[in-house]
C-alpha cells in the first residue's frame, strides 16, 4: 500500500504542474487535431513495482519444520515503453505499447515451527519483455486536458538469467490491466501522465525443479507452496 500511495502522490503532483502550466495557456487550444489522425506512434518512461502474492500449503517437512513465504516491502523498477495508437472512432482507440520493466522483488521465507527467528531470503530480480494490448477510452476534451480509463492484457516473458534457488519463477505471465491517466495538450506534443494496475493471471512458480533433485533442504521452500500470483502499479508518462 506505501508503493500505491507514493506513485499516487506522484501522479497528482505531475498532473497538478501540468494543470498550473495549462491554465496559464488554456485560452490556446494546442494541437487540435492531433486526435484526428487514423494512428499514431509515442513512447513512454516511468517507474513501477512489482508484487508476489503467495498461497502456502502447510506442509510440514519430515524435521518439522513449515515454511510461510511473504514478499514484505516493495523495490521501485524502471520501465521503458513504445506505443502505437490506432484510432477507432472518436471516444475509442487500440493501444500497443511493447516495453522493457526492470525490477526486483525480496522475499521472505519464515519456519512457522521454529519458537526462533528462523529465516532465510532470497532477490528475485527480473527483466521483463511486455507486450500490452489495451482498450482506450477518452472522455471529452476540455480545453488541453481530456482524461481516459484504459484495460487490456499484457503478455510478459521474464529474460533474466535464472539461477538455482529457493524459489525460482515462471518465465512467461499473463496480466490483466486496469487504469486511468489524462491527455496534456502542449504545444509540440501530448503528454499524458498514467497509473496502472497490473493482475497476474497465472501461477507463476516453477514447481517443477530438477536442479533441487539433489537438494532437499532447498526443494523444502517450493514444496511449502501452492501457488503465487504476480501483481504491479505502474506510473509512466506517455509522449505523443
Amino acid at each position: 500500500m506505501k508503493a500505491v500511495r507514493f506513485l499516487l502522490c506522484l501522479l497528482l503532483l505531475s498532473t497538478r504542474l501540468i494543470g498550473h502550466a495549462d491554465r496559464l495557456n488554456d485560452k490556446i487550444q494546442n494541437r487540435p487535431y492531433a486526435d484526428l489522425r487514423p494512428w499514431h506512434l509515442g513512447f513512454s518512461v516511468g517507474l513501477h513495482t512489482q508484487d508476489l502474492s503467495f498461497s502456502n500449503n502447510g506442509l510440514v517437512t519430515d524435521d518439522g519444520e513449515s515454511w510461510f513465504v511473504e514478499q514484505p516491502s516493495f523495490s521501485p523498477g524502471f520501465c521503458v515503453n513504445g506505443l502505437v495508437d490506432l484510432r477507432l472512432n472518436e471516444y475509442f482507440s487500440v493501444r500497443f505499447t511493447p516495453g522493457l520493466y526492470f525490477g526486483n522483488r525480496e522475499v521472505t521465507m519464515v519456519n512457522t515451527a521454529n519458537s526462533e527467528d528462523s529465516r532465510l531470503k532470497q532477490n528475485l530480480k527480473s527483466t521483463f519483455v511486455v507486450l500490452p494490448i489495451d482498450l482506450k477510452f477518452a472522455g471529452q476534451r476540455y480545453r488541453n486536458c481530456r482524461p481516459y480509463l484504459v484495460g487490456g492484457l499484457m503478455p510478459a516473458f521474464d529474460v533474466s538469467k535464472k539461477r538455482t534457488d529457493y524459489i525460482k519463477l515462471k518465465s512467461a505471465d499473463l496480466y490483466l490491466e486496469v487504469g486511468f491517466g489524462c491527455d496534456f495538450y502542449l504545444p509540440y506534443f501530448k503528454l499524458n501522465p498514467e497509473i496502472k494496475f497490473c493482475f497476474g493471471l497465472t501461477d507463476v512458480i516453477q514447481h517443477d525443479r530438477p536442479d533441487l533433485v539433489d537438494d532437499p533442504a532447498t526443494m523444502k521452500i517450493t514444496n511449502s507452496l501452492k501457488r503465487a500470483t504476480s501483481q504491479m502499479v505502474v506510473l509512466t508518462f506517455y509522449f505523443e
